[in-house]
């Protein structure tokens, strides 16, 4: 709903390619990066398309791989923030910003009880250039409480 009809997606840690598919079959051109070779793999055979790319999040530099325009949204959902080394969270925060065009904006999904605080999140996405434009509990669009046990945060270029 917040996509422009065939916007750029990036699905960041897009795993088997299950979200970055279902983008690309509703008309987005999509690219999906995740560590995991044997996940972009079945992402490549489950839904041909988008371009799915092997890349650490942390290192993430689409331009040194001939992508070069700016996304006009990038997704991370299933919980990608809490699987990322502590220590690379404010990196990956801000290549994923690096490569969000000036009026788009990142979706980024995960649950409490990971070792990522949502306070400690939303300190390291203003530390790499981003502020709040949305903040809900869940992906159906509850709004986000001090006691939620999810995050749903859209984030704009601050």
């Amino acid at each position: 709903a917040m996509a422009p009809r065939g916007a750029r997606i990036l699905d960041a840690g897009c795993g088997p390619g299950r979200l970055g598919g279902y983008l690309a079959a509703a008309g987005h051109h999509v690219v999906g990066v995740d560590v995991d070779p044997a996940l972009i793999e079945a992402a490549a055979q489950d839904h041909p398309g988008p371009r799915w790319l092997v890349g650490d999040l942390a290192e993430l530099d689409l331009p040194a791989r001939g992508i070069t325009d700016p996304f006009d949204v990038i997704v991370s959902a299933g919980n990608v923030m809490t699987f990322l080394a502590p220590r690379t969270r404010v990196q990956v925060l801000g290549r994923l910003r690096a490569h969000l065009g000036a009026d788009g904006r990142a979706v980024i999904g995960f649950g409490a009880g990971r070792d990522y605080p949502f306070d400690e999140f939303f300190d390291d996405a203003a530390e790499a250039g981003f502020a709040p434009d949305l903040l809900l509990s869940t992906w159906d669009l509850r709004p986000f409480t001090d006691d939620a046990d999810f995050l749903v945060a859209l984030l704009r270029p601050a």
